[in-house]
C-alpha cells in the first residue's frame, strides 16, 4: 500500500507525492521475523541463514530483542579472526541494541538512518513489539514500485485526451 499526501488547491494533481512507509513495504514483503538465541553457535546461525536465504538474523532473547548477528559479523569477527563458528556463539560477535524503525517512518527516512549509520538491516518496532525487519534491499525496491508508479501515473496524464 502507498500513502498518498494530496495537497489542497489548484495545483493539488502537480504536487502530489508518493510516500512509501516501512509499514507499507512489511505488507508487501510480510512481515515474518526470522531471529536466533544469543546462546546459539555462529554456526547454527550461519546455517539458519542459509537456510531462509537471508543475510541476518535478529537475536532475541525471551521476547526482547537484543542484537543483530550478519554475514559481514560472520566475516569479519569469526573468519578474519581465525575463530570457530562451531565454538563461538552468536552473543560474543553480534551488534548489540540494534538501530531499531516503526512502521510509521518512511522508506527515505529509514534509508538515511542506514547510510549514515552504516547499517544494511532496521528491525521495526511497534508498541514495544518486535514485528518485522526491513533489508536496504527492501527499501530500494520500494523505491523502485514508488518511481513505476509515478512514471504510469505521467504518461497517463500526459496521454489523456481532453476535450477541446
Amino acid at each position: 500500500m502507498v500513502k498518498l499526501e494530496q495537497p489542497s488547491g489548484a495545483r493539488a494533481a502537480r504536487k502530489m507525492a508518493v510516500v512509501e512507509t516501512v509499514g507499507s513495504v512489511l505488507r508487501d514483503k510480510g512481515n515474518q521475523v526470522w531471529h536466533i538465541a544469543p546462546t546459539a553457535t555462529v554456526f547454527e546461525a550461519i546455517a539458519e541463514m542459509a537456510e531462509r536465504g537471508v543475510g541476518a538474523l535478529l537475536v532475541v532473547s525471551g521476547d526482547v530483542l537484543v542484537g543483530i548477528i550478519t554475514e559481514r559479523d560472520y566475516a569479519r569477527k569469526v573468519i578474519l579472526q581465525g575463530r570457530s563458528s562451531q565454538h563461538t556463539t552468536v552473543a560474543e560477535i553480534m551488534t548489540p541494541s540494534p538501530i531499531t524503525t516503526t512502521p510509521d517512518q518512511t522508506v527515505t527516512q529509514c534509508l538515511v538512518v542506514m547510510t549514515r549509520r552504516r547499517v544494511r538491516y532496521l528491525p521495526v518496532m511497534e508498541n514495544g513489539s518486535l514485528t518485522g525487519m526491513v533489508s536496504i534491499g527492501d527499501l530500494v525496491n520500494a523505491i523502485i514500485k514508488t518511481q513505476a508508479f509515478t512514471i504510469d501515473q505521467l504518461q497517463t496524464y500526459i496521454s489523456a485526451d481532453y476535450p477541446g
